[in-house]
């Protein structure tokens, strides 16, 4: 039963192990190819699909173009007519053109004639529909909005290229003075970085633009000297909102100082009205009046009622176009400054300060809904207790004169507010506003 050489047994053994470690070795290195082939795929794959995400979102917020910059050109063009008593027309570029503010001056300026482009970047601090629904509005009366941030000086540098813009309305910020305690690089992005970025557009472009831009009624800060005048001190901020708008006007003063800019500053006070800011107070108390929800109603110390010099938008946008008429011309070409440009700041306010309590009682006889009211303590988050405007140096230079009264601004706004957001239709209730 043996064989006949034994070793032969031994080798047949050993031939056959080296044979399962070839095939062994053989597999294992497929397995490795597959595996570097697959990993290969992958890798691939993912580059392509984040190429192509890359590329749409590029292309989807991407600007310029013979079309774009026929667009831009075309909502520049100043449309007076020949031989009008206003002259040529302005061509203003109008920062935060979507916004409340930036929305009615864009409409008065194309009203009169003159040529306006916007940009906004439609950020969401609040709803970003409203903000959405009033491009639609600016673009039924032929005004361009372009979509982008103020801090992309590319996207600057080209719409100064496509037009040369005579003015530039500047209205793009971070507002809300609580929200800066939530997102407060927010606000140095939008209010001294973007205004920087803007100024350095303005400053090497040909022409230079004269320079209107919305300073706030919040730099007066722990300031209690009432009214409020252009020449009480400014350097003590109560909220993180104002020091950036007290930044800006440090900072534009150094670009009309070094680059013969023309700027003037409007401080507002208290803006309401149609399209206004879902964040402010009337427009929220509005909306929870009519929904059955409580309404939070800040008192000072001493329980003294807050109050406020509420402005309505007309009397802001007469004198935001008033500013733009009697901005004198800046004087640098190509970065450099050739003379004195004039510098100025003005309170555009109603001057009439009214107590929130009876914001909220004029809200409830228009809405003929009775507030369900907190009366709480005013939290330590930037808010002042009062404000009142001085607005002698605007009515003398300005020709401003607000006209509004907060009942006759209020009807008003509770009449939009119930078209808009659709309280009118079926009912008869609201009809006599």
């Amino acid at each position: 039963m043996l064989p006949s050489t034994p070793g032969k047994v031994k080798i047949e053994r050993a031939g056959t192990m080296s044979r399962q470690l070839h095939r062994c070795f053989a597999s294992t290195g497929t397995m490795f190819l597959w595996a570097l082939f697959l990993v290969a795929m992958t890798a691939t794959y993912l580059s392509f699909h984040s190429f192509v995400d890359t590329s749409s979102r590029y292309f989807a917020a991407s600007w310029g173009g013979l079309h774009w910059e026929r667009q831009i050109r075309a909502s520049a063009s100043p449309r007076r007519p020949p031989g009008s008593a206003e002259g040529a027309g302005l061509s203003v570029l109008v920062t935060g053109a979507a916004g409340f503010v930036g929305t009615h001056c864009s409409l008065a300026l194309r009203k009169r004639g003159d040529g306006v482009v916007g940009i906004d970047n439609f950020n969401k601090y609040y709803d970003p529909s409203l903000k959405k629904a009033r491009r639609a509005l600016l673009a039924s009366h032929g005004v361009f909005v372009v979509e982008g941030d103020i801090n992309d000086g590319r996207l600057l540098t080209k719409l100064f290229d496509v037009v040369p813009f005579t003015h530039v309305l500047h209205l793009a910020a971070q507002a809300g003075v609580r929200y800066a305690m939530e997102n407060p690089a927010s606000y140095v992005h939008s209010n001294i970085a973007g205004l920087v970025s803007l100024l350095e557009a303005c400053k090497d472009a040909d022409p230079q633009p004269a320079v209107v831009w919305a300073s706030s009624s919040s730099v007066y800060g722990l300031n209690d000297a009432v009214p409020f005048s252009e020449a009480h001190r400014t350097d003590r901020p109560a909220s993180l909102y104002a020091a950036t708008k007290k930044a800006g006007e440090e900072i534009t003063h150094t670009y009309n100082h070094i680059y013969g800019l023309s700027v003037t500053g409007l401080r507002f006070f208290t803006v309401y009205g149609p399209w206004g800011r879902p964040d402010m107070a009337y427009f929220s108390f509005t909306r929870n009046i009519l929904q059955g929800k409580p309404i939070t109603v800040y008192r000072g110390k001493d329980h003294v009622d807050l109050a406020r010099d509420f402005t309505y938008i007309d009397d802001i946008v007469r004198g935001c176009l008033s500013s733009l008429d009697t901005a004198g011309r800046s004087t640098g070409t190509g970065g450099r400054k050739r003379g004195p440009a004039p510098y100025r700041i003005f309170n555009l306010g109603n001057t009439a300060p009214v107590t929130v309590p009876t914001l909220v009682s004029i809200l409830e006889r228009y809405l003929r809904v009775k507030a369900k009211k907190n009366v709480v303590e005013m939290p330590g988050n930037g808010d002042v207790p009062f404000t009142h405007a001085n607005i002698s140096l605007a009515r003398e230079q300005l020709e401003y004169k607000p006209t509004t009264s907060l009942e006759m601004g209020l009807k008003k706004f509770v009449r939009w507010y119930l078209s808009y957001y659709g309280y009118n239709r079926g009912t008869h209730t609201f009809n006599n506003l």
